[in-house]
């Protein structure tokens, strides 16, 4: 683990599949985004050299920014966002302000094998890894591109599903059987916000998500994209080629009721098994009861404690511990917060990767939420290699 000048990485290491590797960074605040640009590639670079990785063992970026309208020109010309050393990547770009007052932070994940990664741009939003027989689908800047005055938010969210559906399509993959993960992304999150959710579950009713099959993991959190008009932003991973024995899904009834009961269509965790490890990919957590109630009412702190003992608590379902979270991205509705907040979540997870962000919750009771991946060794031979 490497945890210095503003960069923190944790790694897995497997018995068969090789190493995965997350990476936070974050700008000095104070200069301007040139400035800021220039200090995350340089800590990025430094990260890489200290796990001993070759660029081209990036497989996908997410770049916070503070003003992504202004700000996305110059993103776009940085090794960030497009680095012909390193092939293809999936880069996704979003506005959710840094927390530290920076411009900018990263999330970078690299797979490292004994032979370089075959990866493939399929288009500008979706870049496919063909690993042990499998194809990681990663999807990103998935949006409705206006160039008008925004339709709604429900249309635009069956535009960025669409795109998903198609790109899966063409691989042989269908939404319900391989989307594993989502992350949506709305500008305005307390007006535009039920229009996705009930846009969102009529295209997963056509496609055979429901009640009585499952959904996806997702985190739906305020955020925006660079285009102007745009109200509804995705990112996605899938991987194609899933066997359904390597999926199950992630549930303290305990403590947590089902989604549905509040009537959002969405996985509270979901499991991906392989023969040498198991990734949980842990969706938005609230501080939330087993009655679908807001707890801790204006209590920031004491709401973070009960989003992380949801979260302990989908993650030791699938055998899992907050230990073996590899990151935690943490969103905060009032910046206010924000000092006691990272206090706290440097004194408790003192080396794991953390970015702290402004983002809207989906209630604005919710003054906070979690997610993040845990990663953890299995001993399943006769599942698939990762």
């Amino acid at each position: 683990m490497l945890l210095v000048d503003g960069c923190a990485t944790r790694s897995f290491r497997g018995a068969t599949g090789g190493a995965e590797h997350f990476i936070t960074v974050e700008a000095p605040a104070g200069d301007g985004l040139a400035e800021q640009l220039d200090q995350v590639e340089r800590r990025y670079a430094e990260a890489l050299d200290s796990l001993g990785l070759a660029p081209d063992t990036a497989v996908f970026r997410r770049i916070y920014l503070s003003d992504a309208p202004n700000q996305i020109g110059l993103v776009r010309e940085s090794t960030l966002f497009r680095d012909p050393v390193a092939g293809p990547v999936a880069v996704a770009v979003v506005q959710q302000p840094p927390l530290t007052r920076a411009k900018i932070a990263l999330l970078a994940y690299h797979i490292e094998t004994p032979r370089p990664l075959t990866k493939w741009a399929l288009s500008p939003n979706h870049m496919l890894v063909e690993k042990n027989g499998l194809g990681h689908l990663w999807s990103t800047q998935l949006c409705a591109d206006t160039i008008a005055p925004p339709v709604s938010a429900g249309e635009q969210t069956r535009v960025v599903f669409n795109d998903l559906i198609k790109a899966l399509a063409d691989q042989g993959g269908t939404l319900a059987e391989h989307c594993v993960r989502t992350w949506l992304y709305v500008r305005d999150v307390d007006v535009f916000y039920q229009d996705l959710v009930d846009s969102r579950t009529a295209l997963y009713a056509r496609q055979g998500l429901t009640a009585d099959t499952h959904y996806i993991a997702s985190t739906g959190i305020e955020g925006a994209c660079p285009h102007r008009y745009d109200t509804v932003l995705m990112d996605a991973y899938s991987v194609l080629g899933l066997d359904p024995a390597q999926v199950s899904y992630l549930n303290d009834f305990s403590r947590l009721c089902p989604t549905k009961e509040y009537e959002v269509t969405f996985e509270r965790g979901t499991r991906i098994a392989y023969a040498d490890r198991a990734h949980h990919f842990i969706s938005g957590t609230a501080s939330i009861d087993r009655f679908g109630r807001v707890v801790h009412v204006g209590q920031v702190l004491r709401q973070l404690d009960r989003a992380l003992e949801n979260v302990d608590a989908l993650l030791r379902s699938g055998g899992a511990l907050l230990d073996d979270m590899t990151h935690m991205l943490v969103y905060l509705r009032d910046p206010a917060d924000f000092a006691r907040v990272d206090a706290y979540i440097a004194e408790r997870f003192p080396r794991l990767p953390v970015l702290l962000l402004r983002g809207a919750v989906c209630r604005p009771e919710w003054l906070i939420e979690v997610e993040g991946v845990a990663v953890v060794a299995n001993d399943a031979p006769d599942l698939p290699a990762f």
